[in-house]
């Protein structure tokens, strides 16, 4: 047992209440080295009457670890535990004092949740779970109102630059609602709207004033109402971190110096020597257009505030994304959550942060961030093929474990937007590998996000290719990838397992181009089996069940006098082992294939090949899958008949 490799505390994502009665303990071990976990659990004001053994299962892998995990239900809302670890014939204690080979008598050596109180519970929206956002960027959707044209507007489809304008406008979005209901998205990510001198609109000029190229503040209520009705949420991007030159405090400030009263606004510092900056004042990524606000400074607060407020309160906006989030301090983030969650408890909050985001995801700054690590993983298998599964699915196990599972529920998956190259450019103009970066998207714990276009085959590098405007022409757009698309959505959106958070790989070997692994929740499991290289792949693999599940195991009281029973002798309901020692034989599956050439024990949602893969349960119990170059297969586990 290789203790280094050991860590847990009781705060963060290694301890935390999932729930206002659950909360989730967590430990992380050296992949393949532990047998068994198991919490000693009890009450701190009763620990002799209460103690009990919790069994852990691992949730999650990388290259380097296993996560391990229980849901407990405390009878008081209070913990007090430590981790039993068994390794070969060796087993030993973790306390908060460290590793012992007997559990100590003294309860103050062993971790403790002092108490699970409803007010510090990290709850994000309940609707995110079941939301496929679709992200719009307005200039370049559809010019539905050509009077609002700005000077030098290009003919729509035009090639485009850093500079160029088409005319995009909130009347064509509403124009286009039906193909968004047709794909089946129920949520829109807008990037800026607000009144600014660029097409893109990260400038802000006027926070409180939808920029007049798109249309007017009644037009967005409009919108934001036909949305509303056709059971589609909208979230609107804040840019806070900077404004635009043309911000009023700010041109006010540059003119005056030290006498504007809007001084304090923006930070006043001279540029590095070599940055090619002129401005006074601190700019974003050393663009001069793009003065940094000081959130720090009480009027700004102040401001921003009632900007955030009044687009929820009199448009009717179900949240916020908020730009370069990280730059932001976290005081500010604290006061805006407050903010909007009074204004709307509902309201979806998302920071964009490329990086680890712990600290923003604790339940009092943001509900969730752009999940990029996640982007980089299934675009560095599925697209550019530059990793194997073994090494996909370590990058996806370590993602897992990242966070605490609300947040991971409530993540904002994406595979592309404004600021990156199209999905269709990555994979090199491959639909058939396209397809399976966006399955896996569609499939994966979180919210996913569609970029605009991308369901029609739209190209580009980074920007401005990645910026074009929407095909809107059926005899130029990919019918066979909006078809897949719908299809893939719709089977989201029906299916309770895909909206749930756990995940579990059966197969995923370092080098190799397939895997297959297993969605379960919402009283349904599902299998996936995915072939991301060029050649026919087989796989045989384990597809049972594993022992234990995911539900929360109460802690019973028995009353202060009694002993407590210890569940160490026979498993708990929730009891889980390593998934290596968990039994291989299908439940109900006989073996060969039916008539039709297909497994009895499984039905096929979705797949891209008819007759040139198999499916089938050898005598061994394994399920042996063979899938065509870039094939893949959706099952879902029938009942026995």
């Amino acid at each position: 047992m290789l203790r280094e490799a050991v860590y847990h505390r009781p705060k963060l994502n290694w301890a935390y209440a999932y729930d206002t009665e659950t909360v989730h303990l967590r430990l992380r071990t050296k992949r393949g080295d532990i047998d068994r976990v198991q919490a000693v659990a009890g009450d701190k004001y009763g620990w002799e009457q209460t103690a009990t053994d919790i069994e852990l299962r691992v949730f999650a892998s990388d290259a380097m670890f296993d996560y391990w995990e229980a849901a407990v239900i405390p009878a008081f809302r209070r913990l007090r535990y430590a981790f039993r670890l068994h390794s070969g014939g060796q087993t030993l204690y973790m306390t908060e004092a460290g590793f012992v080979e007997e559990l100590p008598d003294n309860p103050p050596a062993l971790f403790e949740f002092p108490y699970l109180n409803a007010a510090d519970v990290f709850e994000p929206p309940a609707w995110v779970k079941d939301a496929v956002f679709y992200q719009i960027f307005p200039e370049r959707f559809a010019n539905g109102d050509p009077s609002l044209d700005p000077e030098g507007t290009l003919p729509w489809g035009g090639e485009p630059s850093e500079e160029s304008f088409f005319g995009g406008d909130l009347q064509g979005v509403m124009d286009r609602l039906d193909h968004l209901t047709e794909l089946g998205v129920n949520a829109i990510y807008f990037t800026p709207v607000f009144e600014a001198e660029t097409n893109h609109k990260y400038d802000t000029q006027d926070y409180m004033r939808v920029d007049r190229s798109f249309g007017t503040n009644a037009k967005l209520k409009e919108l934001v109402d036909l949305c509303h009705a056709r059971g589609i949420r909208v979230l609107l991007d804040a840019v806070f971190n900077h404004c635009g030159q043309s911000f009023a405090p700010f041109a006010d400030a540059l003119e005056n110096g030290e006498r504007s009263r809007y001084a304090g606004w923006f930070h006043r510092r001279p540029w590095p020597s070599g940055s090619g900056g002129s401005s006074p004042y601190e700019t974003y990524a050393f663009e001069p257009l793009m003065p940094k606000l000081n959130t720090a400074h009480p009027e700004v607060r102040k401001y921003l505030l009632e900007v955030a407020r009044y687009w929820i309160e009199e448009i009717g906006i179900d949240g916020w994304r908020l730009d370069v989030a990280n730059e932001v301090d976290h005081r500010f983030w604290r006061e805006f959550r407050l903010a909007v969650k009074e204004a709307r408890p509902d309201a979806y909050i998302l920071g964009e942060i490329w990086h680890d985001s712990m600290m923003w995801l604790q339940g009092d700054q943001f509900d969730a961030v752009m999940n990029y690590p996640f982007s980089s993983a299934v675009l560095e298998f599925f697209a550019q093929e530059d990793i194997g599964a073994g090494e996909f699915a370590d990058a996806i196990g370590r993602q897992l474990a990242a966070y605490p599972r609300q947040a991971t529920e409530a993540a904002f998956n994406l595979l592309g937007s404004h600021d990156t190259p199209r999905l269709l450019t990555i994979c090199g103009g491959s639909v058939p590998r396209m397809k399976l970066a966006a399955l896996f998207l569609l499939a994966y714990p979180g919210a996913p996000c569609i970029y605009y276009g991308d369901e029609v085959g739209l190209d580009g590098d980074g920007d401005p290719g990645c910026r074009k405007c929407m095909e809107w022409d059926a005899g130029r757009q990919n019918a066979d990838l909006l078809a897949f698309y719908k299809a893939a959505i719709a089977l989201r959106r029906s299916s309770p397992a895909l909206r749930s958070a756990g995940l579990r790989f059966l197969q995923a070997d370092p080098g190799e181009g397939a895997l297959a692994y297993e969605r379960a929740g919402g009283g349904q499991r599902l299998l996936i089996a995915m072939n991301a290289r060029g050649e026919t792949a087989s796989l045989r693999f384990g597809a049972a069940p594993p022992h234990g599940s995911d539900a929360a195991q109460p802690l019973s009281f028995r009353g202060f006098g009694e002993p407590g029973e210890s569940a160490s002798s026979s498993p708990s309901p929730g009891q889980a082992v390593r998934p290596e020692a968990a039994s291989p034989t299908l439940p109900a599956a006989p073996s060969g294939t039916d008539s039709a050439g297909r497994n009895p024990a499984w039905r096929t949602l979705l797949s891209s090949f008819e007759e040139r893969g198999s499916i089938r349960t050898e005598a061994d119990g394994l399920l042996a899958v063979e899938l065509p170059p870039y094939g893949f297969v959706v099952l879902e586990a029938a009942e026995a008949g």
